[in-house]
């Protein structure tokens, strides 16, 4: 998977189409992520012993092919790419080719 965690990524389908958010987990084995404020439901939650039941909002995971990077140099949705500087692999914005971190 090209994306790290704390990165930020553009929606590309679905409800919350062209909305921004960072990624805060990974999930690789399913092929998808997390993004805070992104995909967002109400869940019904039944009153227990350890907490208050009520309505809470739960931020379920994303597909990864749904969500493009959002290059900090160019601020648009790109692709990844690899370069190989001084034995080190680092990834690079496919638009304006600058490396991101």
């Amino acid at each position: 998977m090209k994306l790290k965690i704390k990165d930020t990524v553009l929606v590309l389908l679905g409800k919350d189409k062209g909305r921004e958010g960072k990624i805060e987990r990974l999930l690789p084995k399913k092929d998808k992520v997390v993004v805070s404020g992104i995909n967002v439901y109400k869940k019904h939650v039944k009153k227990t012993q350890e907490n208050e039941g009520g309505i809470i909002d739960i931020t379920k995971p994303i597909n990864v092919s749904k969500v493009a990077l959002k290059c900090p140099g160019c601020g648009k949705a790109t692709r990844i790419g690899y370069i190989v500087v001084k034995d080190k692999k680092q990834r690079v914005c496919r638009k304006c080719k600058k490396v991101i971190k």
